[in-house]
């Protein structure tokens, strides 16, 4: 088994959309002239089931999102769309669009402030489901509407964006990708800029539509709690990287890797008590380290791209590890989880 066929998340179900040894690297970075964003990354995403992808900001999270979206161009790899990856013709291209849909960070900037709400749902229903004729697409963008939990439909829908609360407006933005019926959402920091009141009716809501609509869900956060809570398998990224990955609950409640232990303890805990805190804060203080002129030197050497920030570095960490199994369906990359890390030093 190839390391590639390895990181791919394990399933029972037939996957929608499978995404092969994607590679996307950027030119015109530093003395090398390129930066690896995304490297070799492999993984499914299951119709009623969402899977999250974690890791703090610059790791590759956004770009992987670009990607499979169509705004950035893989360096390598394949991503398939019900078995049927690379080239596709006008038709193909076309269904993959309507397929994918987005649910954006900012629900402000991704709205026309100029369009009323039933403007910004009526151009997809026109485009992708042909729906046309004023009662029919009256009818339509009320549905959609009763999906998001905005009623009465018909007030929402003659209303403009600067109208509406910031939770209204992503609630709009959510019955916009629902407008062309698509198979895979792509949710990209979904809650990250709205009152931290509204975020779990959103994240709720998000849960009921994925089950309800039988929709595969690629969540993009930084919010380990989030991510185990409202999702069933997790992704751990770190520049480019899939570090450790599985269940939620494995990942989360016993990290394997250096780097999901330091976001663990990372994340608030009300609980903890002023030892804790302490020793999680000493912990991150030791595994901090330099960025960017960091990454790039590893690209071109090859060592473990976690070596300047971890603690438990040797010198075997001079080379990349391949995944390591922890548990059934949870890896891990990380020398100290092989016989070959030397133990006791």
């Amino acid at each position: 088994m190839t390391p590639a066929e390895t990181a791919a998340t394990p399933t029972t179900q037939a996957s929608v959309m499978s995404v092969r040894g994607l590679t996307v690297d950027y030119r015109g970075h530093g003395a090398t002239g390129t930066l690896r964003a995304v490297d070799d990354l492999s993984f499914d995403l299951v119709p009623g089931r969402t899977l999250a992808l974690v890791g703090e900001s610059g790791s590759g999270k956004s770009t992987v999102v670009r990607t499979l979206s169509g705004f950035v161009a893989p360096s390598a790899g394949v991503i398939a769309l019900d078995g049927v990856g690379g080239s596709r013709g006008r038709r193909a291209a076309q269904e993959y669009r309507r397929a994918l849909q987005l649910v954006f960070q900012d629900p402000f900037a991704s709205l026309n402030p100029m369009h009323t709400v039933a403007r910004h749902l009526a151009r997809p229903l026109a485009r992708h489901r042909d729906v046309r004729g004023r009662e029919r697409t009256r009818q339509a963008v009320s549905e959609l509407l009763g999906l998001v939990n905005l009623t009465p439909a018909e007030d929402f829908a003659r209303k403009y964006p600067h109208e509406l609360s910031g939770g209204q407006r992503q609630r709009v933005a959510i019955a916009r990708a629902l407008a062309t019926r698509p198979r895979v959402l792509l949710a990209d920091e979904p809650v990250s800029m709205l009152d931290v009141s509204i975020r779990l009716e959103i994240l709720n809501l998000l849960e009921r539509l994925t089950r309800d609509q039988n929709l595969a869900m690629l969540y993009v956060t930084h919010d380990l709690a989030t991510a185990r809570h409202f999702s069933e398998d997790i992704m751990v990224m770190y520049r480019g990287t899939v570090v450790e990955q599985g269940p939620s609950d494995g990942v989360i409640l016993e990290p394997a890797h250096p780097y999901t232990k330091m976001l663990a303890t990372a994340a608030p805990d009300p609980g903890a008590d002023r030892a804790s805190l302490a020793e999680a804060r000493r912990a991150r203080i030791e595994a901090r380290g330099t960025r960017v002129a960091e990454r790039r030197e590893q690209t071109a050497t090859g060592s473990c791209i976690f070596i300047t920030r971890c603690p438990h570095a040797r010198d075997l960490c001079a080379k990349a590890p391949q995944p390591v199994v922890v548990a059934q369906g949870h890896t891990a990359r990380c020398w100290m989880l092989t016989d070959e890390y030397p133990k006791g030093e």
